[in-house]
Parts: C-alpha cells; sequence; structure tokens
C-alpha cells in the first residue's frame, strides 16, 4: 500500500519544485475565478472556493489525467443560475449530488470513450472558442461601478496603470523563461506586480475589492430538501444538463492536455473522478465543477505534469481562505487579468488559421460554427453537440453519395447487382434507384460483398426492392451479407421477408429453390 501510494505520486516527468510551483501559481489564479463564477451563479464567494478546492483535490488524487485542474468553472455556474434564484441554494447542493452520481455511472459504463466522436475541427473551435471567452470576460476588470449595477469604462490615470500592469505581467510571462526557469514565469509575474503595487502605492483593483475570501473549512451539509419525487424532478434537468457540460468540457480539456503533454490520460476514471468529487462538494456545500482549461494550461505551461501539483493547488487555495486570506486580497487584479490574457493567446488555436484553403469547406463551417456558438451562448456543451452534429450530417451525405452498383446477367439469366458502399438512412433512396424491376428477368440475386447494411432504413430499403418484384412475379435473393448486416435482419424478420443464397458461386439455393417451384 505505500509503495502504491509513492507511485501514485511520485513526479514522473518533472521535479518536485516544478510541481510545488506551478500549483502555487495556479492557486493564486483560481481566487478570482472561483469568486466569478460564485457570483454569476447567485451564490456565495466561500462557495466557489470550497467548491474549487474540493472537486481539486479529489480529482487530483482520483482524475484520470495527472496535471489537470478542475474547480468551479463558469459552464456549470451558468446553467444553475435559474435553479438558485427559483428554488434557492440548499436545492443546489442536491443538484450537485445527483450529478455527480451520473458522472460516476457515465464512468462506470465506461462511456468515456465517446469523446473519440468529437471530430478535429470540433476541438479547434471548442479551444478558439473558450480562448476567446477567456480573454473577453478579462475585459470586465477594466469598467469601474458607478451605481448599483451599473459600469462603466475605466478613464484617465486609473485605466492607464491598469493597462500597464497588465502589460508588464505579460511582459514577464513572456520573456522571463528566457532568462531563467527556476521559477514559473507565471508566478514570478503575480509576485513582482504585486509588490510593485503594495511598496508602490499604486491604486488599482484587487482581489479583495471583488469579495473577501476569509474563512474556515468546509463543513459537512446534508441538503434540506424534502426527498421525494417532486424534488428530483426538479433538479434532474439540471443536474443532467451540469453532468454532460461538465463531462464534456473534461474529457475536452483532457484530450487537449494528452496532446501538449505528449501522454495519454483515462476518459473514464476522469469522470469516475469528477463524479467523486461532484458527490463530495454536493455534501459539503458546494456549487460543482469541471476541468478548467485555462487554470490546466497555466499549471501544464508552468511545469506541472503530476498530481502532486494540484493537489498543491488544492491545498494552498485552502491555506489562503485560512491564514492567507488579506495578503492574498491585496494581490492586484491586472495580474491575473494580464495572467489570463497570456492563457488566451496560448489557448488559440493559431495554426487552425492555416488550414482554411487546405481543409475541406466543411470542416472549415464546423469550426467557425463551434467557435461562434462559444464566443455566443457560452455553452460549451451545445457548442460541441452543434459540430458533432453538423460533422455527422456531412459524414453521412457523403457516404450516401458513394453507394453504386455494377450490374451483370450471368449464363443463367439471374441478374446480379454488386452493391458497393453502405446502405443507411442517407442512402437509401439512391439505392432503390439502381434497380428495374419491369425490365428485370424472373430472378436477381443483390450482392452485398462490397457494402453492409447499417440501420433500419437499409432494412427498409431491401424490403422495398423485394416487394416490388414479388408484386411483378419475381424473386430476389440476398447475397454476401456480413455478420453485422445478417444480425439486422434477423431482428427484423417480421416486418420483411428476404430470400438468401449462401457464399457459393454456383448459387445452390437459387437451384434449390428452383427445383422446389418445379416441384
Amino acid at each position: 500500500m505505500t509503495q502504491m501510494l509513492i507511485n501514485l505520486f511520485r513526479p514522473k516527468q518533472a521535479n518536485l519544485k516544478d510541481e510545488v510551483l506551478s500549483g502555487l501559481t495556479v492557486a493564486l489564479a483560481l481566487v478570482p475565478e472561483a469568486v466569478a463564477f460564485s457570483l454569476i451563479a447567485g451564490v456565495s464567494p466561500l462557495i466557489g472556493l470550497y467548491t474549487a478546492f474540493i472537486i481539486g483535490l479529489i480529482t487530483s488524487i482520483l482524475g484520470g489525467r495527472p496535471g489537470m485542474i478542475s474547480g468551479a468553472t463558469g459552464a456549470i455556474a451558468v446553467v444553475v443560475v435559474a435553479l438558485v434564484a427559483t428554488h434557492g441554494v440548499e436545492y443546489l447542493f442536491a443538484a450537485v449530488v445527483l450529478m455527480g452520481l451520473i458522472q460516476v455511472l457515465v464512468g462506470v459504463l465506461k462511456l468515456g470513450k465517446l469523446i473519440r466522436l468529437v471530430p478535429h475541427p470540433v476541438m479547434f473551435g471548442f479551444v478558439n472558442g473558450l480562448a476567446i471567452v477567456i480573454f473577453m470576460a478579462q475585459f470586465d476588470q477594466f469598467k469601474v461601478e458607478v451605481a448599483p449595477g451599473m459600469t462603466e469604462w475605466m478613464r484617465g490615470t486609473q485605466l492607464h496603470l491598469t493597462l500597464g500592469l497588465v502589460i508588464l505581467t505579460m511582459i514577464i510571462i513572456k520573456f522571463l523563461p528566457k532568462l531563467t526557469k527556476a521559477i514559473p514565469s507565471a508566478l514570478a509575474a503575480i509576485i513582482i506586480v504585486s509588490l510593485l503595487v503594495i511598496f508602490g502605492g499604486i491604486n488599482v483593483r484587487t482581489v479583495g475589492d471583488i469579495a473577501s475570501i476569509s474563512g474556515g473549512l468546509p463543513e459537512f451539509h446534508l441538503p434540506l430538501v424534502p426527498l421525494n419525487w417532486d424534488t428530483f424532478m426538479i433538479i434532474l434537468p439540471y443536474s443532467a444538463i451540469m453532468a454532460g457540460v461538465g463531462l464534456i468540457e473534461s474529457l475536452l480539456t483532457l484530450s487537449l492536455i494528452d496532446e501538449i503533454t505528449e501522454t495519454r490520460g483515462s476518459g473514464n476514471r476522469e469522470c469516475i473522478g469528477q463524479g467523486v468529487a461532484n458527490i463530495t462538494t454536493g455534501f459539503f456545500g458546494g456549487m460543482g465543477g469541471c476541468a478548467m482549461i485555462g487554470q490546466s494550461l497555466i499549471n501544464v505551461n508552468a511545469g506541472g505534469r503530476n498530481r502532486i501539483s494540484g493537489i498543491v493547488a488544492s491545498v494552498g487555495l485552502l491555506m489562503f481562505i485560512l491564514f492567507l486570506s488579506t495578503y492574498i486580497e491585496m494581490m492586484p487584479m491586472p495580474a491575473l487579468v494580464g495572467l489570463m490574457f497570456m492563457v488566451a493567446i496560448g489557448t488559440f488555436e493559431w495554426a487552425s488559421l492555416k488550414v482554411f484553403r487546405k481543409v475541406p469547406f466543411h470542416d472549415v463551417l464546423v469550426m467557425i460554427v463551434v467557435t461562434l456558438v462559444t464566443v455566443f451562448l457560452h455553452n460549451l456543451a451545445l457548442a460541441v453537440l452543434v459540430g458533432v452534429i453538423i460533422s455527422a450530417l456531412v459524414f453521412a451525405w457523403q457516404n450516401a453519395k458513394m453507394i453504386r452498383a455494377r450490374k451483370r446477367v450471368d449464363e443463367k439469366g439471374v441478374k446480379h447487382y454488386e452493391i458497393f458502399g453502405p446502405l443507411f438512412f442517407a442512402s437509401a433512396l439512391k439505392f432503390g434507384e439502381k434497380f428495374d424491376p419491369v425490365n428485370d428477368p424472373e430472378e436477381i440475386i443483390i450482392d452485398f460483398q462490397e457494402s453492409r447494411i447499417v440501420d433500419h432504413s437499409g432494412i427498409d430499403a431491401i424490403n422495398k426492392i423485394t416487394e416490388r418484384y414479388e408484386k411483378l412475379g419475381k424473386t430476389v435473393y440476398i447475397r454476401h451479407l456480413d455478420t453485422s448486416s445478417r444480425t439486422l435482419l434477423a431482428k427484423a424478420d417480421k416486418i420483411i421477408n428476404v430470400n438468401f443464397t449462401d457464399d457459393d458461386p454456383s448459387y445452390k439455393i437459387v437451384e434449390r429453390e428452383r427445383e422446389k417451384i418445379e416441384d
């Protein structure tokens, strides 16, 4: 057991210093994000901070992608706004528990592999859209409140100071690694800019101006909701959407980190880890969460490759809440804005701009649509779903055009239709157009050696062809069906009547049928 724990947390691709420092960098970046997402969801900032701690810690230990950071996210916060506003925060806690149970079930059923169905253009669009969302979200820090609920853009000295500190942060992050890699450039930038603001007496917005992060340990809390069917039906839609959004964002982030680190995580294990984390946070008064692509990229770029960095980030965040809140609240927001700007720039797939004229038009269209849906609706799950649907429809259309039929008549007067391409809903109509029942001989053989039946539409297409020939007193035989196609027809034997030959070129079954007819 001891050796297993040592192997679990032993850094394999980076040293302990990199893991710890990258974890601390992430912890600092988690504070304003968790607070902001709490305000979006309409709950206390501490709820978001506790959520980031609990989910980050559990997924770092149990998740399927070492180095990936999870916590409270905007994608989940947007989903729960209506639930909190309508039914209260206790229903949110119950919904988060159910969300976690759904995610665990997905992992146990090994459905995490479905992420393979997401085409590469969808991944490009998802990443680019998310980068734009991260970038645009930082503009709120350039506004000041002039009245309750009313803001306007900064002006004059305040704007110049904020822009200057943001640019300084970005310069440090960009160029410090060229001088030294002893400390993550993001952490160094935050420390340098914070010291400059504190000791220079520069008046800019700080973390404390957003909300206080001081608090105690999270406490176990059973959701105070009626345990009945009505409650279940209230929270189920929210839980299902949160579970789907959380898993899509987590598994796409996992794939992105896999690509960057040239390693491979476990999607099913990540589903279970996310589920356990959300169940736990629901019982400790949390708002639910998932993988955070921005913080994950900060961690990986700072040298975090293993579970230690995620654990340090989570524990560091708790330490900030318990003991260091006064100092963390002094951290200037321009430093964090500059950090997130660099994350957005690093997240954007600039290479995707070079492929516009080098890949099929429909791939470019999918990429643009997914990006636009992500940017304007801030719904990552919907964006990915739309991209997958468009890609699937394009694939179906292209395959529908591939079905062909080669025709010949053998020496016995039997006409053969040799089918090429898959027979499914999109190609069923074109398949029917290949035949000429009126002018064909008494017997025809449809050869599926180079084709297969995919779905019910394919079965129906064969049934219609058979009926057309039967009405004319002619017989259709099916030959060379693969195992899966035979299984489909066998299951549909009550709604379709098909004659089979065997695979013998002498067509013995045809001859036997002839003998029966003659007798």
